[in-house]
């Protein structure tokens, strides 16, 4: 049996839908109201809330996956206040390799902080922020500016950015990086990135734009990408591996390793 929230996004996609040439959709809000009383299905309390879990944490229903086209993915974006877009996309989420080395990091997270931490979203980002992965993953010197902050975009709407640096370099160039952070069960999503990125373009013009995302990988290891938008799609730019352990457990011949790579 289908859960509500499948059911009700479910509805709204099949009365936008009009077959295989179909590329993109707008939709309100209130459709999703709509459907429940329709469907004869109680809301939850936050209607956002279905949409959002489609948008963030879980995959759309068989159904809609199914009309789409081979090696396209169906995504929710944002088209303004209570309006989303349905759009077929090349990508709707970015996986870690399987295939990579790991490069170990001596792990400098205070114990107090590991210890209370409360989700894996807060305990990655404090990973990150601790052993300064911003500033080793792109070779400059970051700085934390605020983390999960709640804003709007023009044309997409509300969005949250899991975390804000802003970053220079060598030369005195300037950087906005915002951070996208999942943990073991979440998946980095195109869409997120893809707002992180129109917000730093309108907010902060006169910077360079450098978006990360982040992910806690079953072995422990913290997976980083650079991500950017090329060709109207989010494209992954660099991806590393980082294994934050003890400073022994990092040999000489992790060291001489890493040294050949450089």
């Amino acid at each position: 049996m289908a859960s509500r929230y499948d059911q009700l996004i479910a509805a709204v996609f099949r009365s936008h839908y009009r077959g295989a040439g179909t590329r993109q959709f707008e939709f309100q809000r209130a459709e999703v109201e709509a459907c429940a009383k329709k469907l004869d299905i109680v809301l939850p309390k936050n209607i956002g809330d279905v949409i959002y879990s489609f948008r963030y944490r879980k995959p759309l229903p068989s159904a809609i996956r199914e009309t789409a086209p081979e090696r396209q993915h169906w995504v929710i974006e944002g088209a303004g206040t209570g309006r989303y877009r349905f759009v077929l996309r090349a990508m709707a989420n970015i996986l870690p390799r399987e295939d990579m080395l790991g490069i170990r990091i001596p792990d400098a997270t205070p114990q107090i902080i590991a210890g209370y931490a409360l989700n894996d979203e807060q305990a990655l980002l404090a990973k990150l922020r601790y052993n300064r992965l911003v500033d080793i993953f792109l070779g400059l010197t970051a700085y934390s500016l605020q983390n999960h902050l709640r804003t709007s975009v023009k044309g997409v709407g509300q969005i949250e950015i899991d975390e804000l640096y802003v970053g220079v370099n060598k030369h005195g160039c300037q950087f906005i990086i915002p951070v996208q952070a999942k943990g073991h069960a979440d998946k980095i999503g195109v869409v997120q990135t893809s707002q992180d990125i129109a917000f730093c373009k309108q907010r902060y013009p006169q910077l360079i734009c450098r978006a990360l995302a982040a992910q806690f990988m079953a072995n422990e290891q913290i997976a980083l990408f650079e991500l950017a938008m090329g060709g109207g799609s989010i494209k992954v730019i660099e991806e590393k591996h980082y294994e934050l352990v003890p400073k022994d457990q990092i040999s000489e011949e992790d060291l001489a390793a890493y040294s050949k790579r450089n």
